[in-house]
């Protein structure tokens, strides 16, 4: 029982050697895909306000104040907290499923999940209605809280916006989760998901540093680009579902 819980909460072997470290890699590049041509619309009205609630402070201190002003550190710790317990959630979960049952063809399901889920991505048409299907409007309650944060987003102030926001639905995200679950554990699912936001971090700190311009469609190159990482990291997950199916 012991090592089963184990297996379930810190274990990095579920997918095989090196396997963690594949899924790691695939969610940065669709966090870095997907941070230019998603994130940066889907979050950039929440980064931006951030920016204007900051600006006096970061104004009076130069350069170095205005780029720490822009990193916008507390509200990236807050989100990679917040993605991250999603991750080990997801993990977690179904490592005990995955581990209690002997059914590595649930790992496998999850992997295959995940690249269907990229290669969605990948697709113009398909990407365009996943922010319809997974609306980002926020709970009533939700948008209560998030005003006073977004007014002064400093330190703990920052980590707690970070974190509220990692609960909006998202249509990349569920694709980042089921590679996260694919890793069997809950340590495993944390560090995906962590990998993920870290991929997503340099397009959000564009958004700060250059405003709605980053925000805004640079046309079939950037789309292109993205559209091939998508495909990329649909093509290695869905190798591995069949890796580990067999």
């Amino acid at each position: 029982m012991a090592e089963f819980l184990a297996n379930c909460l810190h274990g990095l072997e579920a997918l095989g050697p090196g396997g963690l470290w594949a899924v790691m890699g695939a969610l940065f590049l669709a966090g870095l895909a997907g941070g230019a041509t998603h994130c940066a619309a889907m979050c950039g009205p929440f980064v931006l306000a951030q920016s204007a609630a900051m600006a006096d402070h970061a104004a009076s201190g130069g350069m170095l104040r205005r780029l720490s002003g822009a990193a916008l550190l507390p509200y990236h710790a807050g989100r990679a907290l917040g993605y991250g317990l999603l991750g080990a959630f997801a993990g977690g979960l179904v490592g005990a499923v995955s581990l209690g049952t002997g059914w590595r063809f649930v790992l496998a399901g999850m992997l295959a999940l995940a690249a269907v889920l990229m290669f969605a991505q990948a697709s113009a048409r398909i990407a365009a209605l996943l922010p319809r299907l997974a609306s980002p409007r926020l709970p009533g309650l939700l948008e209560v809280r998030l005003g006073p944060l977004l007014a002064a987003p400093t330190r703990l102030r920052g980590v707690a916006l970070g974190l509220l926001l990692s609960a909006l639905p998202c249509g990349l995200l569920y694709g980042a989760l089921a590679g996260a679950a694919a890793t069997g554990s809950a340590l495993g699912g944390a560090l995906a998901m962590v990998s993920f936001v870290a991929g997503t971090i340099p397009a959000l700190i564009g958004v700060a540093l250059l405003g709605r311009f980053f925000g805004k469609d640079h046309g079939p190159l950037m789309r292109g680009l993205a559209a091939g990482l998508f495909v990329l990291n649909g093509v290695v997950l869905m190798v591995m579902a069949v890796r580990v199916a067999g």
